[in-house]
């Protein structure tokens, strides 16, 4: 079992350590990506096997320094993290990231393909899953068609995007592949529900799995009034207790039952 890192996330902190407590998945990813933690460090051309198929490993930097796009043996499909994505690209503005690196890395090592290599990317924010390498050499706005090198640098240079929120959380964990500050060890699973423990230490539950669960918990619902009322709604047998209020009226709360805050 692995979980492979395509990059150092900015945005969010990786699973990769908890997936390891948890499941036993060895941690890969780039040389130069500057984490450490991993088992294994990648280079570009080398193979990681699973089962009875692997995954070549390309190096595509450019969005940061360390990033890898990794192809299935038969080249008919593509993960390629954020170097390229469907009809765009990640942000080269920050993490060691090159526009130059990111147009030669896309031109050089994900649109030499074929054309009906799949492109499974690490974001898309309109609701697509999927695309082909055929797709993006047509139809990328940024990289595609007859995109030369120098327009492709001015359009990156004037994006003026902000930096993630959570960056300065977000970098310094993932540098230690996820893993939390300190002698943190993943506590046994209540075992009352399907539970996920979260890099801030705190066991969530899918809204799925809640529904599952509902009538053997006390949801307890911690927004403002107006909130409960209002807007979003409430969960059906919720108990509203704002979190101003939380701790001096924690003897209201139920003990018999598991406690689940929204």
């Amino acid at each position: 079992k692995w979980t492979l890192e395509t990059h150092v996330h900015a945005d969010h902190v990786t699973a990769a350590w908890l997936l390891r407590q948890r499941l036993g998945s060895r941690i890969a990813l780039s040389v130069d990506g500057g984490a450490s933690g991993a088992d294994r460090l990648l280079r570009h051309g080398e193979h990681v096997a699973f089962g009875l198929r692997q995954l070549q490993v390309r190096a595509t930097p450019g969005h940061t320094n360390g990033c890898l796009s990794y192809v299935l043996d038969d080249e008919s499909r593509v993960f390629t993290g954020d170097c390229l994505l469907i009809r765009g690209c990640g942000r080269t503005d920050f993490q060691q990231g090159s526009t130059a690196s990111l147009y030669r890395s896309v031109h050089m090592q994900l649109f030499t393909l074929p054309a009906d290599c799949l492109v499974y990317p690490g974001h898309d924010y309109n609701g697509m899953g999927v695309s082909s390498i055929g797709e993006e050499r047509r139809f990328n706005p940024r990289l595609g068609g007859d995109v030369a090198e120098a327009d492709f640098a001015g359009f990156m240079q004037h994006l003026g995007l902000p930096h993630p929120k959570k960056m300065d959380l977000a970098v310094p964990a993932n540098l230690r592949c996820g893993r939390p500050e300190g002698d943190v060890q993943v506590p046994a699973d209540p075992g009352w529900a399907q539970l996920n423990f979260s890099i801030a230490g705190l066991w969530e539950i899918a809204p799925h799995a809640l529904a599952d669960v509902a009538a053997r918990v006390q949801v307890v619902d911690v927004r403002e009034p107006e909130e409960y009322a209002h807007g979003l709604g409430h969960i059906e047998g919720a108990l509203l207790v704002p979190l101003g209020q939380l701790e001096a009226r924690l003897p209201e709360l139920p003990r018999d039952r598991p406690i689940v805050t929204v």
